[in-house]
């Protein structure tokens, strides 16, 4: 299990967040927050950024974004190459973008799962490790090292 996670997402996934850094915390784990700090409305990007960072600094190894599809923080997060944001809705998913993925962002879709559901995708995504072989070769082709024109 890793140790320290980063966390961010918007205004509809706020209430989420919260009671997943609650179930981080009863597990020892160290939270950077990066907000928003209420349900007032913000723009996602602005919080997904900061939590992106941590990553590619080597910060955290892992972090968990959350908005109300989930849709817009995985999609702001898969720009960063590097950065590969799995959004699940369930935990079997959650344990197969860490082990066929690599996946290193949790998205979180705040408006469409209760919150027993999301504490259980949290932990399979925490405790599931990527398993590497064939895997690995096709995580290695998902940012190219050429430009395709169409």
């Amino acid at each position: 299990m890793k140790n320290k996670i980063a966390i961010g997402g918007d205004h509809a996934g706020y209430e989420l967040k919260e009671k997943v850094k609650r179930h981080l915390s009863s597990l020892d784990i160290d939270i950077i927050d990066h907000g928003p700090y209420s349900g007032d409305s913000v723009d996602y990007p602005d919080f997904v950024h900061p939590v992106c960072n941590d990553l590619l600094t080597g910060t955290v190894e892992l972090a968990i974004l959350i908005c109300g599809s989930g849709n817009g923080v995985a999609m702001t997060a898969n720009k960063y190459k590097g950065i590969r944001c799995g959004l699940c809705w369930t935990p079997e998913l959650a344990r197969l973008t860490r082990q066929h993925n690599n996946a290193n962002i949790l998205a979180l879709p705040g408006r469409f799962i209760e919150e027993s559901m999301a504490l259980d995708i949290v932990d399979q995504f925490l405790n599931s490790e990527f398993e590497g072989g064939r895997h690995q070769r096709r995580v290695d082709k998902i940012t190219p090292d050429i430009h395709f024109l169409c």
